[in-house]
């Protein structure tokens, strides 16, 4: 009998944790009862009644506030919990929110379980870096919280099917952000293609911004080398997490952690994802993948940071469509098809026949989830029930991708993948870089 995927192994784990956890909840009967009792708590069959507002909790303060600026003026939410390892963000972030309602409104949290266990919440704004997405959005998901998720999905491959697991089996709302989803001219754009107005389309180019100029940059304002013992405001043993253990590195913590592949991925991860996330919803492929990637890539050599400087990706898809990647090509993402070529990116739709671009879409035709606002539709989802625009199976695809390109680059092989059954082909080296690797006690 062949080895079971890691894919499959996932699988089988929660859904045994599942079974342990509805039963132990059955013994327990109505015994104990939340002495917070959050507004999911208030709507029939897990919905949230429209009259009450949607208390949010925000893990990670940094990327967390930004999103936290998107829904502090939503009459309907409350920002009422707010998590970070970082003594001084969560002072911060604190001081911001309760001045916005003009009363000591939140609380705050150095420990994210407590916060999803004791803070009253209806839904988390998971923005903590990408080691911890799957660990924090799978813990959310038990407790029932509904889930925004700062990209990336997840770390690694088998993370993301997790977290879209662990999703399903809580009946969650989970909104990626991927918030081109949610503009405009990413929406026209998907609708052109996906009605035929290239014909067949063949090829596909995305270039994911310029990593080695971005990277210079971070580098340059980076502190100083030489810090080696965290300061007294910040949980370094927490901020580590799930991750193999590294020593303190100031040039590291915060911000810069995405340049380390122990931590983050790079503009790979980053910005791989959101373009091929539009490729996918333009050509209905959400629940897919290529069956083939290959990756040229060179890493920088500055330690500590080891992501990509430049990198190539090239994708097959088993109908014979061919995807490229990279911070090389032209920005955002160009379609090409029998009738020409089709780009977009942010504010910006050019085609190669600019007839194309003012097409009628009729009645019948495709027309895309229309989201103008990629917070506004979370809250809405939550109330309602109903899924985000950018949901966590297509966050889920879309990611695997960057994940498969950097194991083809690590290497030096071509992947072949089998995009049903999320395993690699005939290549056990290289199915083993699918997995996190955590240090103990952690475990998905």
């Amino acid at each position: 009998m062949p080895p079971r995927s890691p894919i499959a192994t996932v699988r089988t784990r929660l859904h045994r944790r599942r079974f342990l956890k509805n039963t132990a909840a059955l013994l327990a009967g109505s015994a104990a009862f939340p002495a917070i009792i959050p507004a999911r708590a208030l709507g029939r069959s897990g919905a949230v009644a429209p009259s009450n507002r949607i208390a949010v909790g925000i893990v990670g303060l940094a990327q967390g506030m930004i999103v936290a600026a998107h829904l502090l003026p939503f009459a309907d939410v409350r920002v009422i919990a707010l998590c970070d390892v970082d003594a001084r963000r969560r002072e911060n972030a604190l001081r911001r929110v309760n001045k916005h309602y003009a009363g000591e409104v939140a609380r705050e949290y150095g420990n994210f379980h407590n916060m999803f266990e004791n803070g009253g919440l209806d839904a988390v704004v998971i923005a903590a870096p990408d080691h911890w997405h799957a660990i924090m959005a799978i813990a959310a998901a038990r407790v029932g919280l509904d889930i925004y998720c700062e990209t990336p999905l997840a770390h690694t491959l088998v993370e993301g099917r997790a977290i879209v697991e662990a999703v399903r089996q809580h009946g969650r709302i989970l909104q990626m952000g991927n918030w081109q989803r949610s503009v405009g001219v990413f929406r026209r754009a998907v609708e052109l293609v996906r009605n035929g107005r290239l014909g067949h389309v063949t090829h596909i180019e995305t270039g994911t911004g310029g990593v080695q100029g971005t990277l210079w940059h971070a580098l340059k304002s980076a502190p100083a080398a030489g810090a080696t013992r965290p300061p007294p405001h910040l949980d370094y043993e927490a901020w580590v997490g799930p991750a193999a253990w590294t020593p303190y590195d100031a040039r590291v913590t915060h911000y810069n952690w995405r340049w380390v592949l122990n931590y983050g991925g790079g503009l790979m991860h980053d910005w791989m994802g959101r373009h091929l996330d539009i490729v996918h919803w333009a050509l209905g492929r959400d629940n897919d993948g290529p069956v083939k990637i290959a990756c040229d890539a060179r890493h920088t050599t500055i330690a500590p940071w080891d992501c990509e400087v430049s990198y190539l990706c090239r994708c097959v898809y088993a109908d014979g469509l061919v995807l490229t990647a990279g911070p090389a090509l032209a920005g955002g993402v160009r379609f090409y098809g029998e009738r020409g070529w089709l780009r977009v990116d942010l504010n910006h739709l050019s085609a190669s026949n600019p007839e194309i671009l003012n097409e009628y879409i009729g009645e019948e035709e495709f027309h895309a989830y229309d989201s103008a606002d990629h917070w506004r539709n979370f809250i809405d989802g939550i109330k309602k029930r109903v899924e985000t625009v950018a949901p966590a199976e297509a966050g889920h695809r879309s990611a695997s991708i960057a994940h498969l390109g950097r194991i083809a680059s690590q290497t030096g092989r071509t992947i072949r993948w089998d995009p049903f059954a999320e395993t690699i082909k005939d290549d056990p080296a290289a199915s083993a870089l699918l997995l996190p690797n955590y240090r103990s006690p952690w475990a998905l």
